[in-house]
């Protein structure tokens, strides 16, 4: 385990998974500029890394993040949060390889937006979700209005957004905003066993349908899938043909991969 920004952010390398863990518990993991700008280099290594595939974002203890330090917010520091800032943004693009959010306790405000940026959340089943920054005048600058209403449909997202009330598993699980509920405490190991079977997978052939799958939104129906065929044409020619034909010699027959 490596330590980064005076400890408040953690780095574990699991194989080809990478675990990153915002270590602040004592604020219930509540992000500072120095915790997210931290977290935004480990995760471009991530991006760059040729023995990475799948990365996790985490909270440490029960909390995964309570959003931004209001302490920090409260002196008047605009670029405190850096959710959406140009320099070290973290939430400002998607990477090019999965993220997964492994959810334990309050995941609000600000902390949303950085689960609604991760691919896919699984989550313990006493997860509470909420813009609780509703509470005191707080504006998202983190991706959340965009990413909320794409995942859980406009109306939802309003009743989210306009409420700050909190959602807890139960309700996540049916809006798709959890994509996974496990039992409380569980989440990071069912984050990690998900994490190592995508990584197990021929990887060109993932990254370009999950690519096509986040980018699509910015075209027609048609040119779509135009992209969809041109992104794909690496993974058919470099893994498919030879998957196919493992695949007649009988490697993955009957869901065995």
């Amino acid at each position: 385990m490596k330590e980064f920004a005076d400890g408040k952010v953690l780095l574990e390398q699991d194989g080809p998974v990478t675990v990153v863990t915002i270590n602040r518990p004592e604020v219930r993991n509540a992000c500072d500029r120095e915790t997210i700008q931290a977290m935004h280099d480990l995760f471009m290594e991530f991006e760059t890394s040729d023995d990475s595939s799948v990365a996790i974002l985490r909270g440490q203890g029960d909390c995964f993040c309570a959003g931004g330090d209001l302490k920090e917010v409260a002196t008047g520091a605009s670029a405190s949060f850096a959710w959406g800032g140009k320099d070290k943004g973290l939430t400002r693009r998607r990477l090019n390889k999965p993220v997964l959010a492994a959810v334990e306790g309050h995941c609000v405000a600000g902390g949303l937006g950085l689960a609604l940026w991760c691919d896919m959340r699984i989550c313990g089943d006493t997860s509470v979700f909420g813009v609780f920054n509703r509470r005191f005048g707080g504006a998202n600058g983190n991706g959340a209005t965009v990413r909320l209403p794409r995942i859980v449909g406009e109306s939802r997202a309003l009743d989210m957004m306009m409420t700050g009330r909190p959602v807890n598993s139960v309700e996540a699980l049916q809006w798709g905003l959890a994509d996974r509920v496990v039992s409380a405490e569980t989440a990071l190991a069912a984050a990690k066993e998900l994490a190592h079977q995508l990584a197990e997978f021929p990887q060109e052939a993932l990254r370009c349908d999950r690519f096509s799958t986040i980018h699509q939104r910015s075209y027609g129906e048609v040119d779509a899938i135009d992209k969809e065929i041109e992104g794909a044409q690496g993974a058919f020619k470099n893994s498919y043909q030879k998957g196919a034909k493992e695949f007649v010699e009988g490697t993955g027959r009957h869901g065995e991969f």
